[in-house]
């Protein structure tokens, strides 16, 4: 069996296809079986586990839950955002990429910048969801040795200097392989504060007991533009921490520029709850930061931040030239 640690499958699958309920999507192999780059305990699949089906139905939304939601560094940030009607800015970049020590320095100098959340790509080989961008810096963080004890330890250190918010980007297998319930009390311990699971639909957790678990994290709603309207409502009903509504369909990437029609989609999304909206895919450019951040409560930048990582990855200011790259952004979707 081929070990995915020195090489990265560069496939690509629409978001959309993903979020989908009744899209059928070849599952991966479980990683205890193809991935060495976290080492945990390897369990068997249980019988009734959804990793064993080699088909599955996939959705991006929270896990369903019956406890009360947790007020966290999260809801802390909207809400004094929203106090001055300021839209957040949510900034994307890989744990790890194009090392530990420099991955620790450019989101320090993110937070610095003015970044309101910084959302964490947990490295993985197989990121179905994830442009070409997004899929090399994955591939140099594990190349440079990041495993997920050490994105851990990564977020730690970040937070002896800061308080900003940390969401995970990631999917279920590196999840599942290092313990479900483990992840989410050691991420929780070590400073984030939700996650944004990819691939993991809610109906499937009614199913297996063993993915309820979501011990101090929120979790992230990811919504398509092509998800119909009762859809919406049930995945806008059960929300927290705050809703990714994607701008277009697609994968991740600065290639095309938001809809015009996102405007709609935020009010769509807001006829069903108060938790934020923020709008992500596809914004690059300091104008497209501010059109989307008049539409919504926040706005997600990610590929383009990226690009400048790998752009400058052997400099040895990369976060000062991160920082200065993305300040504008940041400036412009708050409406500075």
């Amino acid at each position: 069996m081929k070990s995915f640690h020195s090489r990265t499958l560069y496939y690509q699958v629409p978001v959309e296809s993903i979020q989908q309920r009744h899209i059928s999507c070849v599952c991966r192999i479980p990683m205890w079986k193809s991935h060495r780059s976290y080492p945990s305990r390897n369990p068997p699949p249980p019988s009734n586990s959804l990793l064993n089906h080699r088909k599955l139905t996939l959705e991006m939304s929270p896990c369903q839950h019956n406890t009360p939601p947790m007020s966290n560094r999260i809801d802390t940030t909207f809400q004094k955002l929203a106090e001055t009607n300021t839209p957040a800015f949510v900034a994307y970049v890989a744990a790890g990429d194009p090392n530990l020590e420099k991955s620790l320095e450019i989101i320090r100098g993110l937070a610095d910048a003015g970044a309101d959340v910084i959302e964490l790509g947990v490295p993985f080989s197989d990121p179905l969801a994830d442009g070409v961008v997004n899929q090399l810096a994955a591939d140099r963080a594990l190349k440079a040795g990041a495993t997920f004890p050490k994105v851990l330890q990564l977020i730690k250190d970040f937070r002896e200097t800061h308080q900003t918010p940390i969401v995970l980007f990631t999917y279920l297998n590196p999840i599942y392989t290092y313990g479900y319930e483990k992840f989410h009390a050691d991420a929780s311990a070590a400073g984030a504060d939700g996650v944004l699971l990819l691939d993991l639909p809610p109906d499937e957790v009614a199913h297996n007991a063993e993915l309820a678990a979501r011990e101090g994290l929120k979790h992230i709603t990811l919504i398509a533009p092509t998800s119909p309207d009762e859809r919406i409502e049930a995945l806008a009903k059960q929300s927290e921490g705050f809703i990714y509504a994607l701008s277009r369909t697609g994968v991740t990437g600065a290639q095309a520029a938001p809809s015009t029609a996102v405007g709609a989609t935020v009010e769509k999304i807001k006829q069903h709850t108060n938790t934020p909206v923020c709008i992500g895919f596809g914004i690059n450019t300091p104008e497209q930061a501010k059109m989307v951040g008049e539409l919504s409560d926040g706005v997600v930048v990610g590929s383009c931040i990226v690009n400048q990582v790998a752009e400058n990855a052997t400099a040895d200011d990369v976060a000062a030239k991160v920082a200065a790259f993305t300040t504008p952004l940041i400036q412009a979707a708050k409406g500075r």
